[in-house]
């Protein structure tokens, strides 16, 4: 026994039962650290638990005008199973969100790949660079794409005066790509950045040691790099696609009625329709969606790491 557990029982033979539970509270390391760390974990519980509570008790009542019945039911989930106009919404804000998330990480990729390993000096420069378009309002660069997308806009008037189209495209605005292309927009430097941290943490030695043992530069970019780097591919799209799936301003500025996303109802009955109930039972659908795709794209992507092993 050291000296330091020999002291520790020392003063617990000598002293009462809470000097007791306090000592061992003091020399505990684990329980330190979770003192330290509570403060976080309240603020945690009561700007993430709380409301989730909330909401999901707001789900399982009803509500008929003004009036809400705090009674217990599913009735709101069964609403949302009844309605095709719920599965169209669901199934059109995965797909904008994953079709977002695809682009967005596609076209990262060699935006981080070239700064990890072909910049030799001032990455930090490249790296600000990215984030550029930061330094503009989120509103602006939505209008910017209005303009480029309209239906008078950059691209149509183009082709136009090249004689490409005789008319405008209509399809290229207030639509679910105009909602994608804005979004793509917006989010990629969230990818870039996860992915850059992956490759830079590389060992070049494997690099090396793959070219020695005869594979060629491409062979070794997708036996070697790539399922290293898959560790900021995940975190990029999940930092990418949980946000995108509840967009709600994008849709309604390029979208248009065939580009609005469930987050758009779900504000609708919490404003206009005034049916809390309902809309919370929405979103927690929404939430399960969403778990049960990150759960499922997780495992995919653990599955072709350990492949590539």
């Amino acid at each position: 026994m050291d000296a330091g557990s020999h002291s520790l029982s020392a003063q617990i033979r000598h002293g009462g039962p809470w000097r007791t539970v306090r000592l061992l509270l003091l020399w505990s390391e684990p329980v330190r650290g979770y003192l330290q760390f509570s403060p976080t974990l309240i603020v945690l519980s009561v700007t993430m638990a709380l409301p989730f509570g909330l909401m999901l008790l707001y789900s399982v009542w009803t509500q008929s005008y003004l009036d809400v019945n705090t009674t217990a039911t599913l009735a709101n989930y069964q609403a949302i199973g009844d309605k095709p106009l719920f599965s169209a919404l669901f199934a059109r804000s995965l797909w904008i969100s994953g079709s977002t998330t695809i682009w967005a990480v596609v076209l990262a990729y060699p935006l981080a790949y070239y700064v990890a390993f072909h910049v030799r000096k001032n990455k930090i420069f490249w790296l600000i660079l990215l984030t550029l378009p930061f330094l503009t309002s989120y509103l602006l660069r939505i209008f910017a794409w209005k303009v480029i997308l309209g239906y008078e806009g950059v691209i149509n008037s183009s082709l136009g005066f090249l004689g490409l189209i005789s008319e405008p495209i209509p399809w290229l605005m207030y639509s679910p790509m105009a909602v994608t292309i804005t979004l793509v927009h917006a989010w990629l430097p969230f990818a870039v950045m996860p992915i850059f941290v992956s490759l830079e943490k590389i060992d070049r030695t494997c690099l090396e040691a793959a070219n020695d043992l005869g594979l060629s530069n491409k062979a070794s970019f997708f036996r070697v790099t790539l399922p290293l780097s898959i560790p900021g591919i995940v975190a990029a799209s999940l930092m990418i696609f949980i946000p995108t799936v509840g967009e709600y301003v994008t849709p309604v500025l390029v979208g248009g009625p065939d580009g609005l996303m469930i987050a758009n109802y779900i504000q609708v009955m919490f404003g206009r329709a005034n049916n809390w109930p309902l809309g919370a039972a929405t979103a927690i659908v929404m939430m399960g969606l969403i778990t049960l795709c990150s759960v499922g794209f997780l495992l995919l992507m653990y599955t072709i790491r350990r492949g590539a092993r």
